[in-house]
């Protein structure tokens, strides 16, 4: 019998003794045995800390987002194997597409996201803050990863996207991972790990996989590592409270199974496209991975006249769900997990129906295509309503783990509120409705019970991706039973994996630690024009400070003529009584070309290839005739940029296979008194590099 590999220091070691055996889901065969009984978890832990996340804090994030991408492009070749093995889980095509797809594509969305980080080893968080009177001593706040691992616990639903949805982020904020998946389908997350090693895309140490029971891996975590775990409430409560984590205080984030749910709005009738949207997403939530999700719709929320009309207009949508072996094309939902899933979903069952009743399936039948009901572990679709939601709390307070909702009446947006608020915490909600006010209103009420509401309706249902999809961007989590984690969300995500720093000193001393310009630094005058540097040649501080030049009625009037901005400010015969200003004032963006003037060289070319954009441009201080500005024009930043893959199915894009990297100038507009006349004036511009290699 196959016993499954765990992938540890390094080598694929097999534990000790026989182990757990793992069942197919459709027929009940045996598939493979593991454990993990004889490995030393405490080494595992310092291997991936010295060994993956060194060198991963050696790498920058655009080097670490590059990893990514290749990995993801990569499993994308494999994927078919992958999906011929997540069959037996009783997933089918389609539930398998969200697990496998969906997991790789979170690579390419974390891999994306490097462009909205520097390419460097750290990261600043926020602003420069100013702490002193005459501006020399500052802070910046900077992120560092943390020298620990992220230590993920997984759900048994998501094999593939489970992991990797989470390792995508531990790695782009440069941190290993150690990899432990649910046993009873941890076979298909090992097949995906012997992909990634064998690809040798990852540093040696950046992922370790342990196929089995978690040993006692926790008693040996410190504050430098990070533990994720998804499951139910009291197994995280569990984990949680382990003496050594509160000791060590290791960041804990648990995502727990919740009671989501979903609202038909008072506005919506049977002839609306909202009705068969809300009819139409009830259903994918009961049967997609048949209903084992943890974002998955458990309670339903309609009006007290329009219930007997939703639970039937359900009932017959799911009686269209073919069930079944789901390798046969025809089958749309295939089996639970295994028979201990299905026991323990028919429990739960038993004990939502002490105050609910069964109006659509069967707890002990269901007509299958292709497949034996004494064999594998498969389930009717099963529909309560309960008629009394504010006396009875077991539809509130017990999950069945499968293709299982209960319905429920209310009366008015307010009772819609509290009814959503009785699950105690959930991951998310979704509202179907056409009406703004009662969106708004139950979006502001119930906010605060909730990780994700998704508002439903005839716009956006085409291209919404339904109710409980965790997109990369989005806070994975929620608050109170849901666990009161927050997994991904982008950049947020990143950051529960890095330590946040704040840096004290001058601003010369922090330019120079963050390798980004800080207000009232030193700059570098250099004889040479900045714009005369190739990108490699930029210093970070390189300043140029230029003539003065004199501001005049009649540029005023010209610039108004050229732009055809004749506010009455800017005007020389108003009368400025009443008004802000004294006289005829300068336009802000006249101001800002004629700066433009100043600091661009010559009309010759040079490395300098085009003007990005302007952020954080402020009008602080009106210009009037006869003053005098000058510019001090810092370079605050370097970005790398990557070359455009050049399809040639496409038409070719003029400079688009030119080297070059994106500098930030910082831009600093004076008058005669040294006051700022605009704030502060970020001007990016692209620069050729040197080195076309």
């Amino acid at each position: 019998m196959k016993k499954l590999g765990n992938y540890i220091t390094g080598n694929w070691i097999e534990g000790d003794g026989d182990g757990q055996q793992l069942f197919n889901a459709v027929n009940g065969d045996i598939i493979a045995t593991a454990t993990t009984q004889g490995l030393d978890f405490k080494s595992i832990l310092n291997y991936g800390r010295t060994k993956g996340t060194r060198t991963l804090r050696r790498m920058t994030f655009h080097e670490r987002g590059r990893m990514l991408k290749a990995l993801a492009l990569h499993l994308l070749e494999h994927k078919e194997k992958f999906y011929t093995l997540s069959y037996k889980t009783g997933a089918t095509r389609a539930d398998s597409w969200v697990d496998i797809e969906g997991g790789i594509g979170n690579l390419f969305s974390n891999a994306s996201l490097r462009r909205k980080l520097p390419d460097e080893v750290f990261a600043l968080d926020g602003d420069n803050i100013g702490l002193s009177k005459g501006g020399t001593f500052a802070a910046q706040h900077i992120l560092l990863p943390k020298e620990g691992v992220a230590v993920h616990i997984n759900a048994f639903n998501f094999p593939v996207w489970g992991m990797l949805e989470k390792i995508a982020v531990n790695l782009l904020a440069g941190v290993a991972a150690v990899v432990k998946p649910a046993s009873v389908t941890c076979y298909l997350t090992e097949m995906v790990v012997r992909e990634i090693i064998s690809s040798k895309i990852l540093p040696e140490g950046a992922l370790q996989l342990i196929c089995g029971s978690a040993g006692d891996i926790l008693d040996h975590v410190t504050f430098q590592d990070v533990i994720t775990f998804t499951g139910s409430a009291s197994t995280g409560l569990l984990l949680k409270s382990n003496p050594n984590i509160l000791r060590e205080n290791v960041p804990f984030n648990l995502e727990a199974d919740s009671l989501n749910c979903i609202v038909l709005g008072n506005d919506v009738t049977p002839d609306m496209p909202e009705w068969d949207i809300f009819i139409k997403e009830i259903r994918k939530e009961m049967t997609s991975k048949a209903g084992q999700k943890c974002t998955a719709i458990r309670r339903i929320f309609v009006t007290e006249n329009k219930m007997e009309d939703v639970w039937k207009a359900i009932s017959k949508s799911l009686a269209q769900t073919t069930i079944g072996n789901p390798e046969n094309e025809k089958v749309r939902m295939g089996a639970l997990a295994g028979q201990t899933q299905k026991k323990e979903v028919l429990d739960q069952v038993q004990k939502l129906l002490a105050s609910s009743q069964l109006i659509y399936g069967s707890l002990d039948s269901v007509e299958l295509i292709d497949a034996d009901i004494n064999k594998g572990a498969f389930i009717s679709p099963l529909l309560l309503l309960n008629e009394t939601p504010f006396k009875s709390e077991e539809a509130h307070n017990v999950e069945a783990f499968g293709p299982v909702s209960t319905i429920m009446p209310y009366k008015n947006i307010d009772e819609a509120i509290e009814l959503s608020k009785k699950g105690k915490g959930s991951l998310c909600s979704s509202v179907v409705t056409s009406s703004k006010q009662f969106a708004r209103n139950y979006v502001l009420g119930a906010g605060t019970f909730h990780g994700r509401i998704l508002v439903l309706n005839s716009e956006d249902a085409k291209e919404s991706t339904g109710h409980g999809s965790p997109l990369p961007l989005l806070i994975h989590g929620g608050p109170g039973r849901a666990g009161g984690g927050e997994e991904m969300g982008g950049l947020r995500g990143i950051k529960h994996y890095m330590q946040r720093v704040a840096v004290q000193g001058s601003p010369t001393m922090l330019t120079a630690i963050t390798n980004v310009y800080q207000p009232n630094a030193k700059g570098n005058r250099t004889t040479i024009h900045p714009f005369k540097k190739y990108f490699e040649e930029l210093k970070i501080g390189d300043q140029l400070i230029t003539d003065k030049r004199k501001i005049t009625s009649d540029d005023i009037d010209k610039f108004a003529d050229l732009s055809g901005d004749h506010f009455y400010a800017h005007i020389k015969t108003t009368d400025f009584d009443d008004t802000m200003f004294e006289q005829q004032v300068a336009h802000g963006y006249f101001i800002m070309s004629a700066a433009a003037g100043l600091f661009v060289d010559s009309v010759e070319k040079n490395p300098v290839l085009l003007n990005y954009g302007i952020d954080e441009l402020r009008f602080t201080k009106p210009v009037y005739p006869g003053d005098e500005i000058y510019v001090r024009f810092t370079c605050k930043e370097k970005i790398q940029q990557e070359l455009k893959d050049i399809n040639p199915d496409v038409p070719f894009v003029k400079g688009s296979d030119i080297p070059r990297g994106i500098v930030k100038w910082y831009v600093e507009i004076l008058d005669e008194t040294e006051t700022p006349v605009i704030g502060v004036a970020t001007i990016l511009t692209m620069v050729k590099k040197k080195n076309t290699n």
